[in-house]
């Protein structure tokens, strides 16, 4: 890889770039979601109780390898700059989404899989771009920003997968690749470097070590019963971008359009919450109490779309079901406000690698789940029974949480107090 070129002067084009980067990312993550069923099945020749095995098996390389590379991108940004590790991952994406628009066979499928795990590892390259960039009490701005970006690409994307897939089963590929590529351009011609030379360092292997993240638990033992609770959620919360396409396709019989419609409108619903409810939310009960809540919501919706008999019955749980949304800005304060300022770096290095096993494993167990009990030999037909496991696993988080209060009453007591 080439040495980026020198520094220039910083811009509202620099900053811009990285956030419609994040956006586009999200778009094209969402953007193939509503078609994936039906390419599967095009492959496959089987429906979509079968595929969504493979499906599966899919979403958790696109985990694994995204979990392993992103330390070393990371890594690499550091050696040879922002800039250049930025624009060959978003090619590199351009490319895998065009390998799998023209796939003919499973192993396409799964390199191009592979390839976007490998090239979507690229947030910790943008986050460390923007705290390049902005002064130090301009980053939360900024990271909200990001935030913002990272949702409307999330609503806009499914929405634009179901109406291009509606035409053509894998033009929402080239869709994607398209606005990869437009990107890059955008990129390669308005991006500076924001990494001065004289503070790059020499690329370290044992710093790219992915498990090196698991050293944070042990440095983080008074919080260590709510990381559990949220990992739990999380796990559970990953039945919605594992089985959603394919429940409701086996299920209630959506085509493309429909399931692009039903994601945009979650997508929709989770926005709202995190930008107007969570607040008041926070101000009115707490962070405890509307933790609990966030957590009863989400049980109780997640039981509700395991029993909806009919489709009409989805878009009334949707609205419902986005209120649980609090639960993670709520546990984020708590565990913030029970960790010292040195040891907030451990906190997010912590639940950043929560996150990412949870992308490898909860799409194989929540996907199997639908597998087995929708099929035709199934022991008990139960097309509903991998949203009631999240209900289950959701519900179950009480446990560690109530755990963490009980061993941390009086810091507990004091984080309420000052609300």
């Amino acid at each position: 890889m080439t040495e980026a070129p020198a520094i220039r002067k910083h811009g509202k084009n620099a900053f811009l770039f990285v956030t419609v980067s994040v956006a586009i990312d999200m778009i094209s993550f969402g953007i193939i979601i509503p078609v994936m069923p039906f390419l599967l099945e095009e492959l496959t020749g089987k429906p979509p109780e079968d595929t969504v095995a493979i499906g599966g098996f899919l979403m958790a390389l696109f985990g694994v390898l995204n979990f392993l590379a992103m330390p070393t991108i990371g890594g690499l940004s550091d050696r040879f700059g922002r800039r250049p590790v930025l624009l060959a991952s978003i090619a590199t994406l351009g490319i895998d989404f065009l390998i799998m628009g023209f796939a003919h066979s499973l192993w396409l499928l799964f390199i191009g899989r592979a390839l976007t795990g490998i090239s979507s590892a690229t947030f910790s390259t943008a986050n460390a771009y923007i705290a390049d960039v902005t002064e130090p009490d301009e980053r939360g701005k900024a990271f909200g920003m990001m935030g913002a970006a990272f949702g409307i690409g999330f609503i806009i994307g499914p929405s634009l997968g179901g109406w291009l897939g509606a035409i053509d089963t894998r033009l929402p590929f080239f869709g994607a690749a398209a606005l990869s590529f437009l990107n890059f351009l955008y990129g390669y011609f308005v991006l500076p470097e924001s990494l001065a030379r004289e503070d790059r360092r020499p690329f370290d292997p044992q710093r790219a070590n992915p498990f090196g993240a698991l050293k944070h638990f042990s440095k983080l033992p008074k919080v260590a019963w709510f990381i559990a609770a949220y990992g739990l959620f999380m796990f559970a919360h990953n039945v919605f971008p594992a089985t959603w396409n394919y429940y409701s396709e086996i299920r209630y019989d959506w085509g493309k359009a429909e399931i692009g419609f039903s994601l945009t409108l979650v997508g929709i619903g989770s926005a709202i919450t995190q930008a107007v409810l969570i607040g008041p939310a926070l101000k009115r009960y707490g962070p405890l109490r509307t933790a609990v809540g966030g957590l009863a919501i989400t049980a109780i919706a997640c039981s509700l779309y395991a029993m909806a008999f009919r489709d009409w019955m989805v878009y009334a749980i949707i609205p419902f079901g986005a209120l649980g949304g609090v639960f993670g800005p709520a546990m984020n304060q708590i565990m913030s406000g029970l960790t010292p300022k040195n040891a907030q770096g451990e906190l997010q290095g912590a639940t950043a690698s929560l996150n990412a096993f949870s992308m490898i494993f909860a799409p194989l167990l929540m996907t199997q789940t639908l597998h087995v009990f929708a099929t035709d030999d199934a022991p008990v037909y139960f097309p509903g029974a991998a949203f009631l496991l999240a209900s289950i696993l959701t519900a179950l988080a009480i446990i560690p949480f109530m755990a963490g209060v009980r061993a941390n009453r009086r810091e507990v007591a004091d984080l309420t107090a000052a609300e």
